[in-house]
């Protein structure tokens, strides 16, 4: 007899958007959140388990046999404990390139603040120093254009191409270090010192590992120019936070934007969220989130459960 399949989704506020019911009869269950301590009781009996960022490890997955896909919402898999999964026979499946244009567009949305001085402007404005002034502007701080500066990529999948794209439409000259081979012709790969001492924005576009984790220290902020600015809207541990707010409070470089922190939510003593400078912008982890981005990213995830279900895994992680 075939059992039909059991679906849990474990943090289903993480999503504001529709999702479809999957193509196959099943049951359905979904809480808006999921502590760690409920993972087990939760997910008891289910054989489909979501997940945006709940933590499934060795140690849960243990106590959940009958547990055979883990349909991971959102790209990233930090959470899930993928040599477990494979040991255990989950497939594991997460969702690929579905904010091609929201994180692209948030991240030159953090440059051109920066580099526009909106924050100093602004609070210039909120002060009344503009209508104070003898002049019909305020020039207290210098602006630099995207047009003609050197705007670096570490990375270059889908989000770091859809980054260079908008960077060459603002005029910037676009080099990348990468592993792979760049085979865009107007993008040059450079070493990994040139990167960093030469670009007037370095951005961020990895995934999180033993490789890659603060790999953006205290010794790489130094090599930077001083006028650079760091974009983060990729993973918050690729980045020393402490050795950031060290270096943007003592000029080492020009500013920096990020959307990503190392522990999500932050604590309060979190040395970012505790930093007050204009040339800081920290948003809450929203440059995937548009909504065009969630839809998306809904029935992308609806598609890989379906394909288990068919046989035909996509997506696979483990």
């Amino acid at each position: 007899m075939t059992t039909t399949p059991s679906i849990v989704f474990l943090d289903r506020d993480s999503l504001h958007a529709t999702l479809r019911p999957p193509a196959f009869a099943h049951t359905w269950r979904e809480h808006a959140a999921t502590a760690p301590a409920e993972v087990v009781a939760r997910l008891r009996g289910a054989s489909i388990a979501i997940s945006n960022k709940v933590p499934l490890r060795a140690a849960e997955l243990a106590q959940l046999p009958e547990l055979k896909m883990i349909a991971v919402a959102a790209t990233g898999s930090d959470n899930i404990d993928l040599a477990a999964c494979r040991e255990r026979g989950i497939v594991v499946s997460n969702i690929r390139d579905y904010a091609v244009a929201s994180v692209p567009e948030h991240c030159l949305a953090l440059i051109l603040a920066l580099r526009r001085r909106l924050l100093d402007y602004r609070a210039d404005v909120e002060a009344g120093r503009w209508q104070a002034s003898q002049r019909f502007c305020l020039l207290d701080h210098p602006i630099r254009d995207l047009a003609g500066s050197r705007l670096g990529l570490l990375g270059y999948g889908a989000l770091g191409k859809a980054v260079a794209k908008l960077g060459r439409a603002f005029g910037m000259e676009v080099c990348v270090h990468t592993r792979s081979p760049v085979a865009d012709a107007d993008v040059r790969a450079v070493s990994w010192d040139e990167l960093l001492e030469t670009s007037d924005v370095l951005s961020l576009h990895l995934p999180l590992g033993a490789q890659t984790r603060n790999i953006i220290g205290a010794a790489e902020l130094a090599r930077m120019q001083r006028h650079a600015l760091l974009i983060n809207t990729a993973r918050g541990g690729l980045v020393d936070e402490a050795a950031l707010a060290a270096a943007l409070r003592a000029g080492v470089i020009g500013g920096a934007g990020f959307d990503v922190l190392t522990q999500e939510p932050p604590p309060a003593d979190n040395v970012l969220l505790n930093l007050r400078l204009p040339n800081f912008i920290l948003t809450p982890h929203t440059a995937w989130a548009s909504g065009q981005a969630m839809q998306a990213l809904a029935d992308q995830l609806i598609d890989n459960v379906e394909a288990f279900q068919a046989g035909r895994p996509r997506n696979v992680l483990a």
